[in-house]
This record gives structure tokens, C-alpha cells and sequence, in this order.
């Protein structure tokens, strides 16, 4: 069912948006159950011809009630830090299904990826490399590890999301990942299982990865030569989705780049995706406080802010925004900025957007919004941060409480004796 109108209201899941709103206050997040199963259904479909671990990509929403889901589902899931391996194993994912990434892992956070026993941890740097292993030695365990290639191309996305360019921070240089292999081999307490790319977010070529892949399976023959055998190919995730009117490719497009070039090897294939599972699976509901007219334009000031979804100032990113009740729709609209009460220019959802006719207490939907946006909140201007709430079989669910004032000093301390 996901997000849909009946009768000119918006329903998630068979259930009034409007009810929850009048319930829960605003602003928040709301989630479909539905559509958040069947992003990760199609995965699995449409790779089931071949051994595939699809392991969400935990940064994209973090949720311990979404974790759980996907962990039930049968997913497996890609972590960066130890905050989030403690979630994944907090929401059920068994350690087998799990792949640590990221390129600056401390080694408190290395000590815990040992000591739980994780599928692999993929390496960044032949730094890295050497303290895994000198940690690994000193616990009397192997580490399992496939080594981040930067295989250098262009994934043609925003510049702060392409991760597989020369320049990027991330992976191993794809002219100097055979020496790193080599030296791995070698050591005591490192076990070789795959190799690891991930070349960007929000990708909408999928025969990218069909590239990709070629330079990756290529590698791994190359490294077979020298007496280097590899289990796992680690395409990494970054499948996007449609914000406006990009042309997006579907999860079964995207098998068909990548299936013909991995059927006949003996490769286990391991995918990261995350914008695609849980990104159309949100949805930000905020109600407007006023209406304003400024020198040159008007305002629709909302009461949900940057702090909650920042993408839109941090990436200038497009958002589709709906009415959560349709009303003078025959009306031509309204040209305007929508923005939030944060003391920032940046603090905007679109602008010079047209929309029907507002009226000041009307409830707006910001779609697409179940991928870096409670994930990416703060607390700044100490607003807050917002509840989450899940729709299932028709009924809702508070999946994270909105925070109160009291919980934005909870940390904080006043030494003793200060003037």
C-alpha cells in the first residue's frame, strides 16, 4: 500500500496520516512497514539466481525497529562504526551477516568487531591493515577481511556522495590493491575472504556497477594468478531513487547490469544498499504555523526545521512536498518558500515551489524522506529531535519517542564550584 490519497487525503498503509498527526504531533517521521519489506523483497528477488547477501546499509536510517524488521527479514547489514554494530546486534542481526566498513575504524571499535566475530571487516588502507591484524594477533583471533578498491570512475552523482574517485578518502588505489593483497597474505592473524567497491550514493546509472564489476572480476583473476583466492565480491550499495524527475533505475534493472557477469564464476556476491530499501519508506509530516509575505516572495513557515531534515540545505536536495488533505485544488496555487524556524537562511524545504493554496495549521508530507533524515538530525538550536512512528497492519507505532527538554541536558554537567 505505501503512501497513497483516498478520497483527497493521504494515507499510509491503509491509516489517515491526519490521525496520526492529531495523535502524535507534529513534527515527525512516519514510516510504511509495507513499503519498507517490499524494497527489500525485490532485492532479494531479483538477485536470487545467485549466492547474494544483501546487508542493508545501516547509516541511511538506524532505526532499531527498521534494523529489526530488515534483521527478521533475513537481511544481513553493512555498519560503519561501533554505534552501529551495537544497534545490529541490538536488533537481531547474527554477527555472519554483518560487514564493518568505514576508513578511520579506532581500534576500540576494531576490538569489538574481533570480539564479535563479524562476517568480515572490510580495510581501507594498508595502515589499517596492519593494525587489524597486530589487534587480531594480540586476541588470539583471525581476522576476516576483504580489502576497499578505489577503482577510480565517475559515478556522476553529488560531489559529496561519490566515494570511488581518485580523490576520494575512501579504498585502496586500484593500481596498488594487488601489493596490499600480497601483503596480507602474509599475515598471521588476517584471513582474505572478499574485496570491497563502493563508488557513490544516489547512483541512477545502474550499467555503472555492470562496469564496475568487469574492473572488480578482472582484479580478482589477476589476484588468483598469484595465489590469492577470493569468496565475496562487494559491489557496495548506492542504487538511488526518484526525488523529482530522475530517471531511476529499478532493483530488477540493476540485477540485470550485474547477473550476467556473475553467474558463471564460483563469487558470492554481497550488496550495501540503503537510500533504496528505506528512502520512499518516510516521510517527514509538519504542520504549518504561518503564512508570510516578505518584500519579493512568500513564506510558508512549518514547525519541522534543518535540525530535522537537513538535505535540502546540505545537498540542495529535492524533496516532493504534499498536501496531507487536498483543498482547493482548483485554486492556481501558490509560489513559495517553505521553510522552518531555525535562525538560518539555510533553513528551507524548497523554494519558489508551487503548491496547492495553503492555509496556516495545514499538515504538509515530505516524501522520500526514510533515507538520511532522522539519521543526519541534530539538535540545533536545541530543538528537539523528532519521534519516529511506524504504520503496521493499519496501526501505528511510536518506534522512537520525541525528545524533551530535559533530554537535551541529560548529558551536560556544571562542575562544581563554577562562579
Amino acid at each position: 500500500m505505501g503512501f497513497e490519497y483516498r478520497e483527497g487525503e493521504l494515507y499510509c498503509d491503509g491509516l489517515r496520516i491526519k490521525t496520526v498527526a492529531t495523535e502524535v504531533q507534529t513534527p515527525f517521521y512516519l514510516y510504511s512497514y509495507e513499503t519498507l519489506t517490499s524494497a527489500y523483497e525485490s532485492y532479494k528477488e531479483a538477485f536470487s539466481k545467485i549466492d547474494t547477501l544483501i546487508c542493508y546499509a545501516a547509516k541511511a536510517n538506524s532505526n532499531l525497529a527498521i534494523l529489526n524488521v530488515l534483521a527478521q527479514k533475513g537481511s544481513g547489514i553493512d555498519v560503519v562504526s561501533g554505534g552501529e554494530l551495537f544497534k545490529a546486534l541490538k536488533a537481531g542481526f547474527p554477527p555472519q551477516k554483518i560487514v564493518f566498513n568505514g576508513n578511520g575504524k579506532t581500534r576500540q571499535e576494531i576490538e569489538y568487531a574481533l570480539e564479535n566475530d563479524l562476517l568480515m571487516i572490510n580495510v581501507d588502507s594498508i595502515n589499517e591493515l596492519l593494525v587489524l591484524n597486530q589487534i587480531a594477533n594480540q586476541k588470539t583471533k583471525k581476522a576476516r577481511i576483504a580489502i576497499r578498491v578505489n577503482p577510480d570512475v565517475n559515478p556522476i552523482t553529488h560531489h559529496y556522495i561519490a566515494t570511488g574517485l581518485a580523490k576520494s578518502k575512501f579504498g585502496v588505489n586500484i593500481h596498488e590493491v594487488k601489493d596490499v593483497y600480497l601483503q596480507a597474505s602474509k599475515l598471521e592473524n588476517i584471513e582474505i575472504k572478499g574485496i570491497h567497491c563502493h563508488v557513490g550514493s544516489q547512483i541512477i546509472q545502474a550499467n555503472l556497477y555492470g562496469e564496475v564489476l568487469q574492473k572488480v572480476i578482472k582484479l580478482t583473476e589477476g589476484l588468483r594468478e598469484i595465489g590469492i583466492s577470493i569468496e565475496y565480491i562487494n559491489l557496495g550499495g548506492g542504487l538511488g531513487i526518484r526525488y523529482h524527475d530522475e530517471d531511476v533505475p529499478t532493483i530488477q534493472s540493476f540485477s540485470e547490469m550485474i547477473l550476467p557477469h556473475m553467474i558463471n564464476t564460483n563469487y558470492k556476491l554481497i550488496l550495501e544498499p540503503g537510500r533504496s530499501i528505506v528512502g520512499e519508506t518516510g516521510i517527514l509530516v509538519t504542520r504549518i504555523n504561518y503564512i508570510k509575505k516578505g518584500f519579493h516572495k512568500y513564506f510558508v513557515v512549518v514547525d519541522a526545521a534543518m535540525n530535522d531534515l537537513i538535505r535540502p540545505a546540505f545537498y540542495k536536495s529535492y524533496h516532493r512536498i504534499l498536501p496531507v488533505v487536498e483543498h482547493n485544488m482548483e485554486d492556481e496555487g501558490l509560489t513559495t518558500d517553505i521553510v522552518g524556524p531555525i535562525c538560518e537562511d539555510g533553513d528551507f524545504f524548497a523554494h519558489e515551489r508551487l503548491i496547492p493554496k495553503p492555509e496556516e495549521g495545514d499538515l504538509l508530507a515530505i516524501l522520500d524522506t526514510g533515507a538520511y533524515g532522522f539519521a543526519m538530525s541534530s539538535n540545533y538550536n536545541m530543538r528537539p529531535r523528532t519521534a519516529e512512528v511506524m504504520v503496521i497492519n493499519g496501526k501505528y507505532h511510536i518506534i522512537r519517542k520525541r525528545e524533551s527538554y530535559e533530554d537535551l541536558i541529560n548529558k551536560e554537567v556544571i562542575p562544581e564550584g563554577l562562579a
